[in-house]
């Protein structure tokens, strides 16, 4: 066993994407990892909706992994294996709804060994090896779900009444959310987004927005904040002058906040060598006179 410092460049994302058919699941996905990696071709998708993640072959040459039932935790195991043999930087799993209650699925397998509260004691350790997989790899890892579909009826102007679509429950085990660094749900069809979980602090309880190559990036730079903030603190400590603090301030306003109690001590330390080295004609004047018993001369 081995204590380390924690740092956040070696975490790895989870992110969950979940709302109804029809609202930009898998196109989310696409542009939030290729603004994670900035390279389609390191991106894979493991497909299990018909192949719809070929629908978006535009956007570049990201790759895709077709995964046909039966949906066994088994086999999302098997797939994500593959696409990390394969050197890839972030994998889209879309969806993980299918491994729950798909053909194959969880419930599926329970319902084939009796149905009974005793035969999940077989069903759990399966499905946990699918989330510790996903928790465990190496590369970053996108998850879309399905949400159980619900109408209203939404009053718009003029007394007019429209049917519109929601979201309500994900298709899948209770609880995944909590396992997530981010959780995103997609409440309409303007693939509108509001995050549900979020660990990093940069989505939740803010105004609800679209999915873009930007949020991607702005999660990447949250993992490889520390580590900035790291080469700051070792550039001040090795810093000489004034002028050089300033500059290293002014390099990192990420971290102006953390870093200025530090570049205050260090500007200190700084003056006060200088003032030994060189010393004040005054301060001299004033030791003189001291020494001699006489008052400084202040004319």
């Amino acid at each position: 066993m081995q204590l380390q410092q924690a740092k956040r460049e070696q975490v790895k994302l989870r992110i969950g994407l979940s709302g109804a058919s029809g609202f930009g699941k898998t196109y989310s996905a696409l542009l939030l990892a290729y603004g994670m990696t900035g390279d389609y071709s390191k991106i894979a998708i493991i497909d299990t909706e018909n192949q719809s993640a070929s629908l978006y072959a535009n956007l570049g040459n990201y790759n895709i992994l077709s995964l046909d039932a039966p949906y066994s935790p088994e086999r999302y195991i098997e797939a994500i294996t593959t696409c990390e043999k394969a050197g890839m930087e972030v994998i889209i799993v879309d969806s993980i709804s299918h491994e729950w209650n798909g053909q194959g699925g969880c419930l599926e397998i329970h319902e084939q060994l009796g149905g009974r509260f005793q035969d999940w004691a077989k069903v759990t350790p399966r499905h946990q090896a699918f989330i510790d997989k996903i928790l465990q790899s190496k590369c970053h890892i996108i998850t879309t779900t399905r949400r159980k579909v619900d109408y209203s009826l939404d009053t718009i102007q003029n007394g007019k009444t429209r049917v519109v679509k929601h979201g309500t429950k994900e298709i899948t085990r209770e609880g995944y959310e909590y396992e997530l660094t981010v959780n995103f749900e997609l409440i309409n069809e303007n693939h509108i987004t509001k995050a549900s979980k979020d660990r990093t602090g940069l989505f939740m309880n803010k105004p609800e927005f679209v999915i873009n190559k930007a949020t991607g990036k702005k999660l990447m730079d949250w993992c490889s904040n520390s580590k900035d903030l790291e080469q700051a603190k070792k550039e001040i400590e090795v810093c000489k002058t004034v002028e050089g603090l300033r500059h290293i301030y002014t390099k990192y306003p990420n971290h102006k906040t953390a870093i200025l109690d530090e570049i205050m001590q260090r500007k200190a330390d700084i003056e006060s060598t200088s003032l030994s080295i060189v010393p004040n004609t005054e301060i001299i004047e004033q030791q003189k006179n001291n020494d001699n018993g006489t008052e400084p001369n202040t004319e």
